[in-house]
């Protein structure tokens, strides 16, 4: 039995119109090779200058990451020698992180799990090769965008926990808007450091795999690695410190090369670049910039709109979607409805009808906020169910006519007819025209009395009113017309 230790280097891409060190734009998907100049390819002579918006959401992420952002930080130069950095060098930090000390909590079986992070550093990207055949291609858009590393202490046990740790950050970059950590498009991508030994005899040698582009890769690749080195070990081999790439088609790691060490780097304080000092005003961006992180919205809904953590779950899963819905319940409330009530409702549309046409029509929900069913618009409609003024069928059809044609549901409900029929005397008239249909209804339900059978006269009563509805297209109050019923029984079995 070993023990294992896991930590991550988990990679970003900021959210910056331009690269940290020059003003090229950064943009994915766009023609290669587009968005260089002499800064980010290399060129002598050419001087760097920092992106002090990277610097800004690069200290919002490290703040909310519980780290410490030091009096001053500064930039190194990282030495090695890949087509894909012209320079031959990185441009990042290493002695004075922008991000130092901090924690990310994991809800796991056992309890909370705090994981530490060591620290968060900004550099440039490399560009991205393309390897075709015999042949490589180099696009060095990507080249010189703004990367945080987030750096975590070995505090993690099993790829489960290292899956649960990236989707965690993932949620909260994209809260913050520091990133829109799309791992299929290389945004926010990891490695993972895994080592294993007897229990208290501390780390093992440590295996690197390298460029993890989604989080169930993370999974999958950190349990072999367990499973690998255990077996090594077991028959009394040692495990060799590489760094190794998980092949997702045979579900298994492979050599890349042997891991390097610091000093391979050979750092030195980038000469180019002054130390940075945050001001007061810089520090205040910071904060300002800071939201309501993820995992304590879930707890606050659950707490203030009485949901279950699986509903909190999935609506505070995008922050767009969370602030829909509770601009939904804020504007039911304030057209009369009880919160919780509201709450429970508004959940209902938004996991099931709203989810589902936002899928179908192809909208993320991150673009919810300008949908055509706006919150005040699902609110009012929600209004109308708990009044009785529309019943749960024409709702729905509401609701696809809201977003179809972008108008008011009251004004669709209205121009269709589709209000709840409440008139004691129309729903007499569906009644009778129902029973001119089946005469022999009432005769059974007769029968069902006189045979003491009243779960027999529940079941042909509910199948009465039934017809009732569907004679009037949903539309007859089912209260009234329910009461009616039970009296006509009551009036034909005297």
């Amino acid at each position: 039995m070993y023990q294992s230790f896991i930590g991550l280097e988990v990679h970003i891409h900021l959210l910056t119109k331009t690269k940290v060190f020059c003003n090229c734009l950064s943009a994915f998907g766009d023609e290669p090779n587009t968005h260089i100049c002499p800064v980010c390819m290399g060129y002598p002579g050419a001087l760097p200058s920092l992106n002090i918006d990277a610097m800004r959401i690069g200290c919002t992420v490290a703040r909310s990451l519980n780290c410490r952002i030091p009096e001053k930080t500064w930039f190194e130069r990282k030495q090695y020698f890949y087509p894909d950095m012209t320079k031959n060098y990185q441009i990042s930090q290493f002695a004075s992180p922008l991000g130092q000390e901090g924690y990310l909590d994991l809800d796991v079986q056992n309890g909370v799990k705090r994981i530490r992070i060591k620290e968060c550093h900004l550099e440039e990207d490399a560009g991205k090769m393309i390897h075709s055949g015999a042949v490589s291609l180099l696009d060095y858009n990507r080249a010189g965008v703004s990367l945080l590393e987030i750096v975590t202490e070995p505090d993690m046990e099993t790829g489960e926990e290292a899956e649960l740790f990236i989707r965690r950050l993932r949620r909260m970059v994209r809260y913050l808007e520091a990133s829109d950590g799309n791992m299929e498009e290389g945004s926010l991508r990891a490695d993972a450091n895994v080592s294993i030994n007897f229990p208290g005899k501390g780390l093992g040698r440590k295996v690197e795999i390298k460029n993890l582009n989604s989080s169930r890769f993370v999974k999958l690749a950190l349990n072999y690695e367990i499973a690998r080195q255990g077996e090594l070990l077991d028959a009394g081999k040692i495990v060799v410190q590489e760094t190794r790439l998980w092949n997702e088609n045979r579900d298994e790691t492979a050599p890349m090369r042997t891991k390097e060490n610091a000093q391979d780097y050979r750092y030195f304080p980038e000469p180019d670049l002054p130390v940075f000092v945050p001001d007061a005003a810089f520090l205040k961006a910071v904060e300002d910039s800071l939201v309501e992180l993820p995992q304590a919205r879930i707890r606050r809904v659950i707490a203030e709109y009485g949901l279950g953590e699986e509903q909190a779950e999935i609506i505070c899963d995008e922050k767009a979607g969370a602030d829909y819905f509770e601009e939904a319940v804020s504007q039911a409330v304030s057209l009369g409805l009880e919160k919780r009530d509201a709450a429970e409702r508004i959940s209902h549309w938004f996991l099931s009808e709203i989810r589902h046409i936002l899928a179908r029509e192809g909208i993320p929900i991150q673009k919810v906020g300008g949908f055509t069913l706006t919150p005040l618009r699902l609110a009012a409609l929600t209004a109308l169910i708990v009044k009785g003024a529309v019943s749960t069928k024409n709702a729905k059809q509401t609701l696809e006519a809201v977003i179809a044609e972008d108008r008011n549901p009251e004004v669709i409900i209205a121009e269709r007819g589709w209000e709840r029929i409440t008139d004691p005397a129309a729903i007499a008239g569906a009644i009778n025209a129902v029973l001119a249909a089946e005469s022999d209804i009432i005769d059974h339900i007769r029968a069902a009395i006189a045979a003491n059978n009243p779960k027999r006269r529940h079941t042909l009563t509910a199948y009465l009113v039934g017809k009732v509805l569907a004679a009037t297209g949903g539309r007859a109050d089912p209260k009234i017309a329910g009461t009616q019923v039970e009296a006509l029984i009551e009036a034909r079995g005297s």
